[in-house]
């Protein structure tokens, strides 16, 4: 999700397009089944590096105790 403290509807939707790409590449091979996996937006994420967003999501994974290997 992205509320509109994020920006104007294109920083919104921008934000949300790189939140979306980053769970297509980690969840699926990472995170355990069975969840529902809300991510939610901030101000930084649509400059934030994509690099950078993976490993937050990777982060917030393992402290969800969710996080699973390959």
């Amino acid at each position: 999700t992205a509320s509109r403290k994020v920006g104007n509807a294109v920083r919104r939707n921008r934000a949300k397009r790189r939140l979306r790409a980053v769970a297509e590449k980690v969840i699926p091979r990472h995170a355990q089944g069975g969840h529902d996996y809300v991510m939610i937006a901030r101000q930084a994420t649509a400059d934030r590096p994509f690099e950078d967003l993976i490993k937050d999501l990777e982060t917030a994974l393992r402290r969800l105790k969710v996080w699973r290997d390959d």
